[in-house]
């Protein structure tokens, strides 16, 4: 009786959750917004128009770009250390000229930023038009003269930023302009052979238009030389190593039962079960390949985006409730049920595939240094060695689960099948619930509280469906799992849809009453940490270009390889001394959310992995000193011997910025 009024008590709670959904969205919409970060909106919108010479004034190409209410764009005179500058590339045709210096109207908002260290923030709201002078040889139709280019912003409002965009604009001759009014000069001239002067402000000021020649960057070739047998051999080491990772630890936990259960069974079965649990790793590496040869995606990168993580988090949910004793999930032999009694089940093949796919999943945000360098070989290697640079780390990864399947032997030490096992169980339900929670810790902040609230609906149609007897009919449990999973699905589209408006609204409301405009993820160093400042490509480029060491450090917050390492060898006194005594100069490059500018960087050399430290001697930038996965504090230091100290005027700015600070 009891258990019936609760199940009408559901019934009637998601027939109020349709109601809910329906009113404020249609379906449609809700599926369209499901795990999106921003909604597909233009932010910032760009025109541009030219306007012919008036007598001795030259021409004008002006860029007129409109930003949406309480969003913002950055100027091109963005110092760097802090948010990314806007910049503008314009292709002029033959006859046509770049004369004077870019003109902004109007002037940017300026505001000292204290989690910028007191760097000076300069943006744009509403509108912003840049005008540039430009000289137009006689030569030149005016009636047909085209100038296309590019400018590259990134929106920002008081919750966080976009990915940096790329925007086209075409201009062709205005109508009926007037005479062109004397602006604020801001950016130097774009002549060829111009030196950038000070601006405004007294600093140097780049020149956005004609950009700087680029770095060219020449890697190392010895690993590319290595043969395809020998980087094979690394890969398999690589994947074997990935079972002693810590990511993987709550699986294999699930997998020493698996051999408990296979305790006195056939050595025919035994090989066989540990066959299909090798055949789920290899398939989850044949999925890795392919993503990283056709969508060109590096190892991990999958934990950068949001929708990924969020089903990884519910499926990981719903088994560490399996654990737990709230339901059964219907793969034989997955887990075993809640009974000790019940744990000596047979194992059955799509239960060990599972494992093998879950295990291979988790171990991604770890890495090593063997499968570093196999992942770099990799990187633009045609189809078939691709694929088999990968399958090499799989069998290395599944080597050990062969050998146990071959000489059951080798696991004789382990403790017989009793009531321990179902302790042993519920435990590591509890290390899954804890992997849920480090997995919400990589989820922007306004996706946790939806993802709780939808977890919190798994919960209970995990309980809904544990409810049903194992004894009853299958009419009765196909309609319990459908009931459940239509009521999971209902909450799953409050959460995700009005959920995540409601929080982005909240947040945004409570910053500007507080009077905040911006949002920095920048830390007070701790003591012994290095002075890292945010990488940006206009920030590097200068610090290149006034020849100081550099050093990126390439990580994410999914990478517990590259949290590791920070910890235990990069930020640590000692070297915090060795950076500061040699004015090396520390960039953070974050690759947590796949930003387009680090990913170019890392492509530029030769990866699609972090953890990736990158040295640029100040006296031979294009030749960086790069350590790929793991790495030793002696090994570091011996590559910042061997880049050297900044150069005698890039230490003096270094000390010169420290000071200030």
């Amino acid at each position: 009786m009891l258990e019936r009024c609760l199940q009408r008590v559901l019934v009637a709670v998601f027939l109020l959750g349709l109601m809910i959904v329906a009113m404020p969205m249609s379906s449609q919409a809700g599926m369209e917004e499901l795990f999106a970060q921003q909604p597909e909106k233009d932010f910032v919108s760009v025109t541009a128009e030219v306007s012919p010479p008036i007598g001795k004034q030259p021409g004008q190409l002006s860029i007129n770009v409109r930003i949406d209410p309480t969003w913002h764009i950055y100027s091109i005179t963005q110092p760097p250390g802090g948010p990314l500058a806007t910049e503008i590339e314009v292709r002029f045709l033959d006859g046509v000229r770049q004369v004077g210096d870019i003109r902004v109207e109007p002037l940017p908002e300026k505001k000292t930023e204290p989690t910028f260290d007191n760097l000076v923030i300069e943006t744009h709201h509403d509108r912003v038009t840049w005008h540039i002078p430009i000289a137009i040889d006689s030569s030149v139709d005016l009636e047909s003269l085209v100038i296309e280019g590019l400018i590259r912003v990134q929106p920002c409002n008081h919750d966080n930023c976009l990915s940096p965009k790329k925007i086209p604009f075409t201009a062709r001759l205005a109508r009926n302009v007037a005479k062109p009014t004397e602006l604020p000069t801001l950016v130097g001239s774009g002549e060829p052979n111009y030196r950038p002067g000070m601006g405004r402000e007294g600093r140097d000021t780049p020149n956005p238009v004609s950009r700087p020649e680029k770095l060219k960057i020449k890697v190392n070739d010895s690993l590319q030389d290595t043969s395809l047998a020998m980087i094979m051999g690394l890969g398999f080491l690589g994947g074997l190593i990935l079972n002693l990772m810590p990511c993987v630890l709550p699986v294999i936990g699930l997998k020493i039962l698996s051999f408990v259960q296979q305790a006195g069974q056939s050595r025919r079965r035994t090989l066989a079960l540990n066959v299909w649990y090798s055949l789920g790793l290899l398939s989850v590496f044949v999925v890795l390949a392919s993503l990283a040869v056709f969508r060109s995606l590096g190892w991990g990168q999958l934990f950068s985006f949001t929708g990924f993580n969020v089903t990884l988090i519910a499926i990981v949910f719903t088994m560490s409730l399996s654990l737990i004793g709230t339901w059964e999930i219907p793969i034989p032999g997955f887990f075993g049920s809640g009974k000790a009694n019940d744990l000596s089940q047979r194992e059955g093949a799509l239960g060990a595939f599972c494992k093998g796919v879950l295990t291979t999943i988790l171990a991604t945000p770890c890495s090593g240094p063997f499968l570093a360098s196999a992942l770099a070989w990799a990187v633009g290697r045609p189809l078939l060695e691709a694929y088999a640079v990968f399958l090499s780390m799989g069998i290395g990864m599944a080597s050990p689960y062969l050998l146990i399947g071959a000489f059951p032997s080798l696991i004789r030490f382990l403790p017989k099948p009793g009531e321990w096992m179902d302790t042993f169980k519920q435990l590591m339900g509890f290390v899954l619930l804890a992997t849920v929670a480090y997995l919400l810790a990589l989820l922007p902040w306004t996706y946790v509280v939806p993802t709780v609230t939808f977890l919190f609906s798994l919960w209970a149609a995990c309980w809904w469906i544990g409810r049903v007897p194992p004894t009853s009919s299958s009419h009765e449990k196909i309609r319990a799992w459908l009931s459940a999973t239509a009521f999971a699905a209902v909450f799953g589209f409050i959460a995700f849809g009005w959920l995540v408006k409601t929080m982005t609204s909240r947040f945004e409301r409570t910053l500007q009453a507080a009077g905040s405009t911006t949002v920095s993820c920048v830390a007070d160093h701790q003591e012994g940490e290095l002075p890292w400042r945010p990488f940006t490509r206009k920030a590097f480029d200068e610090l290149i270009a006034s020849r100081n060491t550099v050093l990126v450090d390439f990580t994410a917050d999914w990478c517990m390889t590259c949290k590791t390492l920070e910890k235990l060898v990069l930020n640590t006194p000692r070297m915090a001394r060795v950076v500061r005594g040699n004015g090396v100069v520390t960039l953070r490059a974050d690759w947590t959310h796949a930003s387009p500018e680090v990913t170019q960087m890392l492509e530029q050399l030769g990866s699609k992995q972090v953890p990736v430290i990158a040295i640029f001697p100040a006296e031979d930038a294009n030749h960086p000193i790069i350590l790929r996965g793991g790495y030793t504090q002696e090994m570091l230091l011996d590559a910042l011997k061997k880049a050297g100290p900044s150069n005698r005027l890039g230490l003096t700015a270094a000390k010169g910025q420290a000071n200030r600070k």
